[in-house]
């Protein structure tokens, strides 16, 4: 598709936004029909002749793609009767879980994947290993929502996947990174991993450096787009990923440290066998990883907005969430300049998946299971700030949605005008 590879080139190369690199996946009825690679996995600061380009195997930390992912291990979990949708937290993680301003209301594992536990991120979700999730957020009214009852109202947060992260430690007795390989990784026959340090020298390889170029700290930065690309995260030009779980970590205290809600390091091949799972609802290539009905409960709506149930906004963006499953954004096709969910111009393409954002990473995985149509796109760093190119029809910055409109026309459609 040499028009595609031309317009997803010049998206990537736009001097007036350009990414430190782009991966994409583009499926039609189930079948994987385009894969391509853009810009540079490394960009080396003493100058082009030691940059890396992106390559089909290389890994991106995906961001909060990695929250779908850590669903399907939660579910398998559930398959086995070692944990339930509904149960109390309380119980599976052995202390004291509530929301203070709604201490009768329990909390469940339920409400954590479909974002409505009341669990906010203003305290952190993210601490060392040595730190004890119990002793950060139990009695702790900062790290709780005081807008509904836990199950009555939507916010998008990261902490309650570290919390899922810990109760998948109880459950199995093992380390969460150890567990997600064993029982989901593997099984999808990818070799994506939640912990870089099983890459050992390897890492410098195969997982992409992320990118910006900007200066400052959130809230106060400073972008230069004329300047040098700054390394984010994942530079490992000068030695190995060291590990932050040491052989004291005392399972089942917290798992926030190994990423759960964002942490895996994953590639656009890989994304698309994951929707390949789902489509084929926990089925792949004959071996079944989860029973037909768990996936379709994972993917059924359990929270939709209605106006006054939740915050459908993120950051400066207005109506990014209208609808959620069990770890899985639906978009609806919802549609206004700089505001909504819709995915491609003109609309018409819904699904189901994730977005991810973190550390100059943006990325987006969205199946349609009717279809079997899905698309993939992991962008390495941008150059500019993505909330000042705002969308044209959607709360997705104006570059994210050339990537999925051009992939939707082109790889899908077959449109090649």
């Amino acid at each position: 598709m040499i028009r595609l590879d031309e317009e997803l080139a010049s998206i990537a190369g736009d001097p007036a936004g350009p990414l430190a690199s782009l991966s994409v996946l583009a499926m039609r009825a189930g079948r994987v029909v385009y894969t391509q690679q853009f810009g540079r996995r490394f960009i080396s600061p003493d100058g082009p002749q030691g940059d890396r380009a992106a390559r089909a195997d290389t890994l991106y930390r995906i961001a909060s793609i990695s929250k779908l992912v850590t669903t399907l291990g939660v579910l398998k979990l559930v398959e086995d009767g070692k944990m339930g949708l509904d149960a109390d937290a309380s119980e599976l993680l052995g202390w004291t879980l509530r929301n203070p301003h709604f201490p009768g209301v329990r909390v469940t594992p339920r409400m954590m994947m479909s974002h409505t536990s009341s669990i906010r991120d203003e305290g952190g979700y993210n601490w060392p290993a040595n730190v004890k999730l119990r002793d950060v957020l139990e009695h702790n009214e900062a790290m709780w929502g005081r807008e509904g009852a836990p199950g009555a109202y939507f916010s998008y947060a990261n902490l309650p996947w570290g919390l899922l992260g810990t109760m998948v430690e109880r459950a199995a007795g093992e380390r969460f990174d150890r567990f997600m390989a064993k029982h989901i990784l593997a099984p999808l026959g990818v070799d994506a991993t939640y912990n870089a340090t099983d890459l050992g020298v390897r890492a410098a390889d195969r997982i992409a450096t992320l990118y910006r170029k900007r200066t400052g700290d959130e809230g106060h930065e400073v972008w230069h787009p004329e300047g040098p690309w700054i390394a984010q995260v994942d530079d490992y030009s000068k030695g190995p990923p060291v590990s932050r779980v040491g052989d004291d970590y005392e399972i089942g205290t917290n798992a926030t440290v190994q990423g759960p809600q964002g942490g895996l390091r994953a590639s656009a091949t890989h994304l698309g066998r994951v929707m390949q799972l789902l489509l084929g609802r926990g089925e792949i290539e004959g071996r079944r990883i989860l029973a037909r009905a768990t996936v379709e409960e994972m993917l059924r709506p359990q929270w939709s907005f209605d106006g006054r149930n939740g915050n459908a906004d993120y950051a400066v963006t207005r109506r990014r969430f209208n609808e959620w499953g069990l770890g899985n954004q639906h978009f609806l096709d919802v549609s206004g300049p700089g505001e909504g969910d819709r995915l491609v111009e003109g609309g018409g393409f819904r699904a189901v998946g994730h977005l991810g954002d973190a550390y100059g990473l943006t990325s987006c995985m969205a199946l349609d299971p009717a279809s079997g149509d899905g698309m993939v796109f992991l962008s390495g760093g941008s150059a500019f700030d993505p909330y000042a190119q705002r969308g044209t029809w959607s709360a997705l910055s104006r570059y994210e949605e050339r990537i999925l409109t051009a992939l939707h026309r082109r790889a899908i459609r077959g449109i090649d005008p």
